[in-house]
């Protein structure tokens, strides 16, 4: 695992490679696979995240990008809950589909042990929303309506709810992406 010392010039110093790296090498490190490790030389600190997020900003700068002032302004004020929040949004559909079932049998066993759902109902939901069968324990299937009502009734999100959801996520963040281009073209022209 490479270890970048960052210096209180900011220069950045791969202890592996014994050289002066840039933001762009760091980010062909991480690109291959490699587990980058950023310290502050004077401190010992980890400033790996505050790194990634320099380099995220550089490639969206040289991209003709930069993120809208008013999208920056928002995760401050909002602090580390929209950052959490983007975290979970932005895993691969894979790991995306076993996270939302996964939340969802914690929250049915949740609403079964407050005695909010009987095991019944909670089973059977948990079947229709996970898609393990096709029918309730007891045989009857339960409408999309029933369901639907249920989920809203004790504030569990649908998977239309959590698609609904993706998709705000990637049209906003091809709209981040035009903006940056757009704003770093102004830039440019502008020097």
């Amino acid at each position: 695992m490479p270890v970048i010392k960052r210096y209180s010039n900011r220069k950045l110093y791969d202890t592996e490679a014994k050289r002066y790296v840039t933001l762009e090498r760091i980010a062909d490190l991480i690109r291959k696979g490699e587990d980058v490790h950023v310290v502050d030389h004077d401190s010992g600190e980890d400033i790996t995240a505050m790194i990634q997020a320099q380099v995220i900003f550089e490639q969206e700068r040289r991209l003709r990008g930069g993120l809208p002032r008013t999208v920056l302004t928002s995760l401050i004020q909002t602090g580390s809950d929209t950052l959490n929040n983007l975290r979970r949004a932005l895993v691969t559909p894979g790991d995306w589909i076993a996270q939302v079932d996964a939340e969802i049998e914690r929250r049915i066993h949740i609403l079964i042990r407050q005695k909010e759902l009987s095991q019944d109902e909670g089973l059977r939901l948990l079947e229709k929303l996970t898609g393990v069968g096709e029918s309730t324990p007891g045989g009857a299937a339960a409408t999309q309506g029933e369901v639907a009502q249920l989920l809203k009734r004790h504030g569990v999100p649908t998977r239309d709810d959590m698609d609904a959801l993706t998709r705000k996520v990637e049209a906003l963040t091809a709209e981040l992406a035009k903006r940056s281009r757009a704003q770093s073209g102004r830039r440019k022209s502008a020097k």
